[in-house]
């Protein structure tokens, strides 16, 4: 007996031993310089250099501006990545950020090098239509106090239209869902001039506005304005009935009910159409920057196409589409911040 039981002993502990052995193994190779290696962070690298490469090593079909601008940012964007490749394990959240959108930076590097081999080594998409990426850099180096400017004057309007047309819109569609004989009257009107595009009433803001920039604002207010309105109608309406009956039993008033219970209900649907109403915004804003504005992102992409620069005209699209995704990227920041006790909820 005493036998088996030292066999079973000297089993067991010849077990742990290998166990062990096997588990340092495993934490030797988890922590053996291969591993730690960022093996999409190598290959985005590879294709940033290639671009850069390529950008160098090949003649231009026509001369472009800021060739060698160009072909020095990108290079050095490659030995970033190829820096980060060894160390991004040790940078926390923001290296785990950086490793999700890994895939992307291989996407970038490799388009870097399409665009520049179909259009200014090669000549596939020709010029003026097409423009290379230096080209695009040339522009902002060059034209960057003219488009600053525009910028601003873009922003101002876009501030002040979308903000006048979402508070606007927020108080009307909280009237829609509060008031029936509100939305008895006011929804179909809203209905009906929902559907028409906000740059068909340009004819009227001539007449009923003063200058062409209140007129721009109308515009921007009215396309924001009216997705707001509607959606916050549907949220303040589809509260269920029951937590309004509870607030008057308990003596709440109307404004009571409407401030602690209808608006935030209603914060979800708000937001779903400042969202909306914010593409909407930018898609008619250059066609608002049009109606006699000096400066603007809108009026700047009119001007350059006038004069067929195209390179000129990416360059600006670049800086809206920019700018709309970093306010997206503010409305999902404060919607988290706004709507976290709703977690669970909705």
């Amino acid at each position: 007996m005493s036998d088996a039981v030292q066999t079973i002993e000297e089993g067991a502990l010849a077990h742990r031993t290998e166990t062990g052995q096997f588990d340092a193994l495993n934490t030797q190779i988890e922590r053996s310089p291969v591993s730690a290696i960022w093996t999409n962070g190598l290959l985005a690298a590879g294709a940033w250099a290639l671009a850069a490469i390529v950008t160098l090593a090949l003649p231009d079909v026509i001369p472009w501006g800021g060739t060698r601008l160009f072909a020095i940012l990108v290079g050095v964007g490659a030995a970033l990545l190829a820096m980060l490749s060894v160390s991004v394990h040790h940078l926390g959240a923001a290296g785990r950020t950086l490793i999700h959108y890994g895939p992307w930076f291989i996407a970038l590097g490799l388009w870097f090098t399409f665009w520049e081999l179909s259009t200014a080594k090669l000549g596939w998409l020709p010029k003026p239509f097409f423009s290379p990426p230096q080209g695009l850099l040339n522009v902002y180096v060059v034209d960057w106090q003219r488009l600053l400017l525009c910028i601003l004057y873009t922003l101002r309007l876009w501030a002040i239209g979308f903000g006048s047309g979402v508070v606007i819109g927020y108080v009307i569609g909280i009237g829609l869902g509060w008031s029936k004989r509100f939305s008895y009257w006011g929804m179909p009107v809203l209905k009906l001039i929902g559907p028409v595009p906000a740059t068909a009433w340009i004819p009227c803001t001539f007449f009923f506005f003063p200058t062409t920039f209140a007129a721009s604002c109308f515009i921007v207010a009215l396309a924001s304005g009216i997705p707001v309105a509607i959606l916050t109608a549907s949220g303040v309406g589809s509260v269920n009935r029951a937590y309004y009956d509870v607030g008057r039993i308990l003596g709440a008033k109307n404004w009571y009910l409407i401030r602690q219970i209808a608006i935030p209900a209603s914060l979800p649907h708000v937001f779903v159409g400042l969202f909306m109403g914010l593409y909407y915004s930018f898609a008619v804003l250059v066609v608002a920057e049009m109606l006699g504005a000096k400066y603007g992102l809108g009026w700047y992409i009119q001007f350059q196409t006038a004069y067929s620069a195209y390179a000129n005209v990416y360059a600006a699209l670049l800086i809206m589409a920019f700018l709309c995704a970093s306010i997206v990227r503010l409305l999902f920041f404060s919607r988290d911040r706004l709507l976290g006790w709703q977690k669970g909820f909705i």
